[in-house]
């Protein structure tokens, strides 16, 4: 009775208030278990329950409400002809009568469940409320009693804080069954697979039915033997986790191959081994690879992993980072089935791990998204002419050497300077220019200027010293953008983040402060339109974390033009870079690896991409938009943002929404795996890409992508990617680690590199095919003096700071 009267401060508190109970957090879900057209399906991915009084005495409804994302709603009543549909209605309601049969059920996962006949379908079929796994045991227990409470005075018309357990019973369907929201689905034949997620409990039940195969394959692979390992193979220490009666999210045999580096090839480790992902709980995950006698992987589910999957040759690859190096590991599957249970596993942990949310909380296309992403993209070597001429065209331009920079000295004796500041700086930004061809390199509060020669050299032309504040504070610029025909320069100031600078590069001085907002930041910035710095065009695109708005410097007082901002309310957006195509539509990233693409400023967003969980370092857009381009700390995403079928054919991301049942195809560019793996043993670090660039300019055709990480150059080949080629991408090692890069404007054949202390300008065909050569350090580099490395295409320190403006 106890249990049965608390419930009295929600039925006899203030009437006023509709809800009597609410749960803030979970799913709805239909179940078919009998239906051809399938078997359950997401209706809310975010939503909230409750019960509420209706007029009518005695009377109660169970209310299902959907809960929109930041702008969502906004954009749902933007969109022409939305289907009446379900998913597209805002709540659910059910009248709390004993014919719903409402239960609840508390599963070996943790996961609880409320479930409801469905009285409009067919036999069999029920409501589901998934509830949040925050939800705590009491609550459900709490709104259990309020539903039995609820139909009790339906039916009796009568208080039921007066009734007994016994006669609350009545309303107790505990033996009726819940099934599974959404059971594991067989994989099809499709390359790239489509899964859906299912609990832990429902993968448990596939598991164990392998289980006695499984042993039957470590029993033969303990009967044989472990395969001869390479000769001399890296080894990754192990980390120690216990991990007995830990939930598994999945667990396959495979075979376990390693990297080689000494022979570039993979070497079987084991015939069989158990791969498991268990959940640690908290969105921790842990992976751990086991044979016979040994464990040769346990480590934590972070995306330092790196995985691929590739389905034609039924493997996955994956690297373990362990004292300055990498392991290159690969497990070849005896089935895709298996390849595809490991490939929802891991990155089902992956994802959760770096988004901490249930991977079931995005629908059935964001989880196709995200593991195309993470799919072998390189299948085969493309029989493809035009390839083949692209490598002749390069072979033949890679003849010419002849790159040279004029050094601005003619003292022989700086042959023997230091190249280094005394006070610490090194060059750390650079600026292509698109009208003047010029370049400049941030230098702490210096900037390097460079001529880009008709032959595609580099000139020295001289060095602007001591960049100000118009009230002469020294500072050094952490971001710049060349702006009105490449005649400015807009600088920003980390030390004053509501305002940005004017810099007159005819006299190499800054010469305004534009000071935003009082309130809002601005901390990053991008043109107007792709363009824009080929005219006139004083306004510009601004952000700070949580906002997007034009600036426009002829405003008196603050610079932000309010009519033009986008504003969100949620916590937690974080915008960190934004780029534009030639007709001013626009892209956004953030750091939760969201992407939004907007057709003008102060709306929502028409299309946001479904977030990795990485964050997104750098945004570059093809001019006519078709192709936008992200940058993560250790890959690429290249999104074909144009619609191909449907209502919208033709359409681009940035003016139409794309529909519910379809997603922009991502491109995933990486390194492969063994690359990773000599990259990490040579300069004994991870990877971390610089912002990537495709090439540009006016009626001009994006064909290549620019980044680095380390000392390394990489471009990517548009032609390659898109036609499947093995390994698309070409490197270039520098002694030093590449600290900016971007191509020269309206070309792509010159790619300008800063350096810490020294400017190139490379040809793209210098860059090779990644081979244990082209990987390894260039020695005769370090033995060369600095009039020798001036002959060969650099421009060192004293090139950029020792002439006077």
């Amino acid at each position: 009775m106890f249990m049965i009267n608390s419930l009295g401060k929600w039925f006899s508190g203030d009437s006023s208030k509709e809800a009597v109970i609410e749960i803030q957090e979970g799913q709805l879900y239909i179940v078919r278990p009998h239906s051809p057209k399938g078997y359950s399906e997401l209706i809310y991915k975010d939503a909230r329950v409750s019960i509420r009084r209706t007029s009518t005495e005695f009377n109660y409804q169970l209310i299902v409400t959907k809960v929109f994302e930041e702008g969502e709603e906004e954009l749902i009543a933007e969109e022409e002809d939305v289907e009446d549909s379900l998913q597209n209605q805002d709540e659910q309601a059910f009248l709390l009568d004993e014919a719903l049969e409402f239960r609840v059920t508390i599963r070996d996962t943790g996961e609880k469940v409320f479930a409801w006949n469905d009285l409009s379908g067919s036999t069999g079929d029920l409501w589901e409320f998934v509830c949040d796994y925050n939800c705590s045991s009491k609550t459900v227990e709490d709104f259990q009693l309020a539903a039995v409470r609820a139909q009790f005075e339906r039916k009796y018309k009568k208080d039921g804080s007066r009734a007994t357990e016994d006669e609350l019973l009545e309303f107790s369907f505990v033996d009726e069954p819940i099934p599974a929201a959404s059971p594991l689905i067989h994989p099809s034949d499709s390359r790239s697979p489509t899964l859906l997620p299912s609990p832990t409990s429902a993968r448990h039940i596939d598991i164990l039915a392998r289980e006695e195969e499984d042993q039957e394959a470590m029993a033969s692979s303990r009967s044989r033997g472990k395969a001869p390992a390479a000769e001399t193979p890296s080894k990754a220490a192990l980390s120690t986790m216990n991990t007995d009666g830990r939930d598994r999210l999945g667990r396959v045999v495979a075979e376990l191959h390693l990297y080689d580096l000494g022979t570039s090839a993979f070497v079987q480790q084991e015939p069989a081994v158990e791969a498991i992902v268990y959940d640690l709980g908290s969105f921790n995950y842990w992976l751990k690879v086991s044979g016979s006698k040994e464990t040769w992987v346990s480590r934590g589910v972070e995306d330092d992993l790196s995985p691929v999957f590739n389905f034609e040759y039924l493997s996955a690859i994956f690297n373990v980072y362990e004292n300055d190096s990498a392991c290159s590991w690969l497990l070849r599957f005896k089935d895709q089935s298996i390849l595809e249970e490991f490939q929802q596993s891991l990155m089902q942990a992956m994802w959760e791990h770096q988004n901490q949310t249930k991977w079931g909380k995005i629908d059935e296309r964001s989880r196709e998204y995200v593991l195309d992403a993470f799919n072998d993209l390189t299948l085969e070597d493309a029989d493809n002419p035009d390839l083949e001429q692209e490598e002749e065209e390069e072979e033949l331009e890679s003849d010419d050497e002849g790159l040279r920079s004029e050094h601005y000295d003619s003292d022989e004796d700086e042959d023997d300077v230091v190249t280094r500041d005394q006070d610490g700086n090194v060059n750390s930004l650079l600026a292509v220019g698109a009208k003047h061809d010029r370049s400049f390199v941030v230098r702490g509060n210096k900037i390097g200027v460079f001529k880009h020669t008709p032959d595609n050299h580099l000139e020295f032309a001289t060095t602007i010293s001591q960049v100000k504040t118009p009230k002469g504070k020294l500072f050094s610029p952490t971001k710049v953008m060349l702006h009105m025909n490449d005649a400015n320069m807009i600088l920003q100031n980390q030390d004053n983040p509501n305002s940005v600078y004017r810099m007159d590069l005819e006299t190499g001085k800054v010469v305004d402060e534009w000071k935003v907002h009082d309130d809002i930041n601005i901390n990053t910035f991008a043109p107007e339109d792709k363009f824009a710095q080929l005219t006139d065009q004083q306004t510009f695109l601004g952000l700070s974390n949580n906002a997007m708005y034009r600036v426009d410097p002829r405003l008196a007082g603050n610079k932000l033009v309010e009519s033009n901002m986008k504003q969100y309310a949620t916590k937690g957006i974080d915008f960190t870079t934004a780029t534009t195509t030639e007709k001013g539509y626009i892209a956004v990233g953030n750091s939760k690896g969201d992407v939004r693409l907007f057709d003008r400023l102060g709306v929502v967003a028409k299309t946001a991409l479904p977030a990795l969980g990485d964050a997104i370092i750098g945004l570059d857009v093809s001019a006519d938009g078709r192709w936008v381009l992200a940058t993560c700390k250790t890959y690429l995403l290249l999104i074909d943002a144009e619609q191909h079928d449907g209502k919208f054919e033709g359409k681009l991301g940035f003016e139409k929404a794309f529909p519910k049942d379809q997603k922009p195809k991502p491109y995933r560019l990486g390194l492969t795996p063994p690359h990773i793996a000599q990259f990490t043993a040579e300069t004994k670090t991870g990877l971390s890409f610089t912002p990537a660039k495709f090439n540009t300019g006016p009626d001009m055709k994006e064909t290549t992508i620019v980044t680095s990480t380390g000392p390394f150059i990489i471009t990517w080949s548009m032609k390659k990617v898109l036609g499947k080629q093995k390994e698309p991408y070409s490197i270039k090692r520098y002694a030093e680690d590449v600290k900016a890069d971007n191509f020269r404007f309206g070309s792509d054949k010159g790619i300008i590199v800063a350096l810490p202390n020294e400017v190139d300008l490379v040809r793209r065909a210098a860059l090779k095919r990644p081979t244990r050569e082209s990987i390894a350090p260039p020695a005769f580099n370090a033995a060369m003096t600095p009039k020798a490395r001036r002959s060969r295409g650099y421009l060192t320190r004293n090139d950029i700071v020792d002439s006077p403006y």
